[in-house]
């Protein structure tokens, strides 16, 4: 049938004309009878085309088949290989807004928000209820890191029920809280978030990081402190781990905690630490208050084994603290002092490079205060055999060794420039409220050690909410000068 392609048959000239249209079903003939010969071939030519219609449909129904299939062992896979979101609860991240500064163009609102710790999840079995780990792991349902992936799931939370709560750009951490008429610790630890899956991750070389805060309800013996740790900005996401940052996965610091979990990874017998880079901005209460960096010789999250762990391991865990008390400035912090912590004040801490750019080492920490209007610096240090310095550098850091003593790790471990490449890969900011149950926070407003003199210098440690969080130029987030 050459007609159907758009020619004549041969021995044929225009007394036969022919349309056939396949793709509406319509054939139309001329009223010129068809020989057989021609009948037979497009009888053929009909056959062909239906068989290969037919042919066509089946496998196009193969290959949608297929692709389900795929879909579905993906899912499975991810269900078998991964610990996942539960469904009891949904997560719901408490909004809590920030601001970006510049020096030329101000202050700039940025949406972001707060996710609780995966720590103080319900992480149960799946399609059950029973917990994973309730001190130690349930050996039936993680008696593998891989079963546990495949076992668990991680439920969402009622942050109120945790002692949280935001209101535009505060956020108040209550200590304790009431549930059922039973008063008990919450000690919440929340992290900021950029978007609904990933931490904001502050890369502070050459910038500074301000807040309002309220001490006046946190006595001695507690700790509100805020702080950077270089987690992962995605939570540790990976094929044994898919609730990552959205469900405040990942969590490390240079104590090296032994965590039931480590970037989502079950930590079965919990012999591993999560190690990493740790930037202490405030750690505080009524009395007292330090700012502290911990170097570590690694970047990102570590694990631990052993003496690693430890205080001669790969993290400086004692720090190169500037605690004004403990300095010798003991009217400068506390009710009705200098900076009086009955009253809100702002905390601004500036990270000051060799070059003054963001590309720079880090050289200095500086920290200023303002309340009532008025911009304060930091105190001067008042010890024997240390210079009256104000801000924390590697001189302030190994003079503070010799003074008081102590191991000179934060030097070892990468000093002022491990911090800096901490501080320019980018860290999570971390608000947390706790009781310090082994030392009863004596390190931070107390005499500690123990058995420690307190006539002798660094022994005494005075007797420690947050809203209007700011990041940005050096001077641009509170409109006052350079602190040295």
């Amino acid at each position: 049938m050459s007609e159907i392609w758009g020619s004549e048959v041969p021995g044929k000239t225009n007394n036969c004309c022919k349309e056939i249209v396949i793709g509406g079903a319509i054939m139309a003939t001329s009223t010129a009878l068809l020989d057989k010969e021609e009948l037979s071939s497009l009888r053929i030519f009909l056959l062909s085309l239906i068989l290969h219609s037919f042919l066509y449909i089946i496998i196009t129904l193969l290959l949608i088949m297929y692709q389900l299939m795929c879909i579905a062992a993906s899912i499975l896979f991810t269900h078998i290989l991964a610990q996942v979101p539960g469904t009891l609860t949904p997560e719901q991240h408490p909004k809590l807004t920030t601001q970006k500064c510049t020096k030329d163009g101000g202050c700039i609102t940025v949406d972001t928000a707060i996710v609780l710790d995966a720590s103080y999840r319900y992480t149960h079995e799946v399609g059950g209820y029973t917990p994973c780990a309730s001190g130690i792991f349930n050996s039936t349902i993680c008696p593998t890191v891989e079963a546990c992936a495949k076992n668990c799931e991680v439920e969402g939370v009622d942050y109120s029920t945790y002692g949280i709560k935001t209101t535009g750009d505060a956020l108040t951490l209550n200590l304790f809280t009431t549930k059922e008429g039973i008063l008990g610790e919450s000690s919440p630890r929340v992290y900021l978030m950029a978007d609904d899956s990933t931490y904001d991750m502050l890369k502070l070389l050459n910038q500074e990081l301000s807040f309002d805060v309220d001490m006046s309800k946190v006595p001695c013996g507690i700790n509100g402190a805020l702080y950077l740790s270089e987690m992962p900005n995605n939570g540790g996401l990976s094929d044994l781990n898919k609730v990552g940052a959205k469900y405040g996965s990942g969590y490390c610091d240079a104590q090296c905690p032994k965590q039931a979990f480590i970037n989502g990874m079950a930590n079965i017998n919990q012999t591993l630490g999560a190690c990493c880079n740790e930037m202490d901005i405030w750690e505080a209460n009524a009395a007292s208050t330090a700012y502290t960096p911990h170097s570590c010789n690694i970047t990102g999250v570590y694990a631990c084994t052993g003496d690693l762990c430890g205080n001669d391991g790969i993290c400086d865990q004692s720090g190169c603290d500037f605690n004004s008390y403990r300095l010798g400035a003991r009217e400068f912090y506390g009710p009705g002092k200098k900076i009086d912590t009955t009253k809100k004040f702002t905390v601004v801490t500036q990270f000051l490079t060799d070059n003054g750019s963001s590309a720079g080492k880090l050289q200095t920490i500086s920290r200023i205060y303002i309340q009532n209007g008025t911009v304060i610096a930091n105190s001067n240090v008042n010890v024997p055999g240390m210079n009256p310095v104000s801000s924390i550098d590697d001189s302030f850091c190994t003079s503070q060794v010799k003074a008081f003593g102590g191991s000179g790790t934060f030097e070892k471990l990468g000093g002022m420039a491990g911090m800096g490449s901490a501080l320019g890969r980018g860290m999570v900011l971390i608000f947390s409220i706790w009781m310090d149950a082994g030392s009863g926070m004596l390190w931070l407003d107390g005499d500690y050690p123990l058995d420690a003199n307190a006539t002798k210098p660094g022994v005494s440690r005075g007797l420690v909410t947050w809203s209007n969080i700011k990041v940005g130029d050096i001077g641009s987030t509170f409109g006052g000068l350079k602190a040295f």
